[in-house]
């Protein structure tokens, strides 16, 4: 139901300032009332006719790509942003010798999709149920050779370890989460521990991958990532009835007084 779509891959043109990037993102759509009323029943009709897609063992096809899903583990169909981040990996990202980390790898898409082009992906999810739809994803792509997933939380078991680029489709609701499978949703300081770890976890030309939503507080993401000296810009974007998905690149700031020629 994408009313608008940038083409995958495609740049948004320059970088947007501070303000306006974190005021973009938290704009509500046009037309909000007619949209709230279609998403209400887009709503409706997931509980009535979708709903089992996500309490039972399901095959979904992803980017290409067949995918297992298991009950407690987000359907990046159903929810859309998994497979919208799948969409824009490819060659033009990921180098045939990257090291990349997929965080909160949920159902292991962007990891498998990620492990078509680069050297060696790892994948992390603080969820025992996603842990082992990974890895059966990794599997049942034939990817488990190049793939390495693992239980953490964000950085904690990856002391030491730099990527060359950063995979991260996070929580979008500052809230507590009620269980494993809810901190998909929901988290209390994600955003700041994501920030504050990932210069020490990037290569020296490293970079991160982001994927906000207007579903949330999107821009508490992009206050701490500046707030650690990093800069944010639009890479992809795509809007839907009630939500518009945007990927961003997260790069080191220049030092300083340097210029980019």
């Amino acid at each position: 139901m994408s009313i608008d779509s940038a083409a995958p891959g495609a740049a948004l043109g320059p970088a947007h300032g501070p303000s306006s990037l974190t005021c973009d993102l938290s704009r509500p759509l046009r037309y909000a009332p007619i949209r709230r009323i279609i998403g209400r029943a887009m709503h409706w009709r997931y509980r009535l006719l979708q709903r089992h897609r996500n309490e039972t063992v399901v095959l979904e096809r992803v980017a290409g790509q067949p995918l297992l899903v298991l009950p407690g583990v987000l359907n990046p169909n159903l929810m859309r942003t998994g497979a919208f981040f799948a969409e824009q990996l490819g060659p033009d990202l990921i180098r045939d010798d990257a090291e990349v980390l997929d965080m909160g790898t949920g159902s292991g898409v962007c990891a498998v999709v990620a492990a078509k082009y680069a050297r060696h992906v790892v994948a992390v999810d603080i969820s025992p149920a996603a842990v082992r739809c990974a890895s059966i994803n990794a599997l049942l792509n034939g990817r488990d050779d190049r793939i390495d997933v693992r239980a953490g939380d964000l950085f904690g078991s990856l002391a030491g370890r730099r990527f060359d680029v950063v995979l991260f489709n996070p929580p979008f609701i500052r809230a507590r989460a009620l269980d494993d499978a809810d901190r998909a949703w929901r988290s209390l300081d994600v955003a700041e521990r994501f920030a504050a770890g990932l210069e020490s976890h990037l290569t020296p030309t490293g970079f991160a991958l982001l994927l906000l939503s207007t579903y949330g507080d999107a821009g508490q993401y992009v206050r701490e990532l500046q707030r650690h000296h990093f800069t944010v810009a639009p890479f992809a974007e795509r809007a839907f009835v009630n939500e518009k998905l945007t990927l961003l690149t997260v790069r080191r700031a220049p030092p300083t007084g340097t210029t980019d020629d």
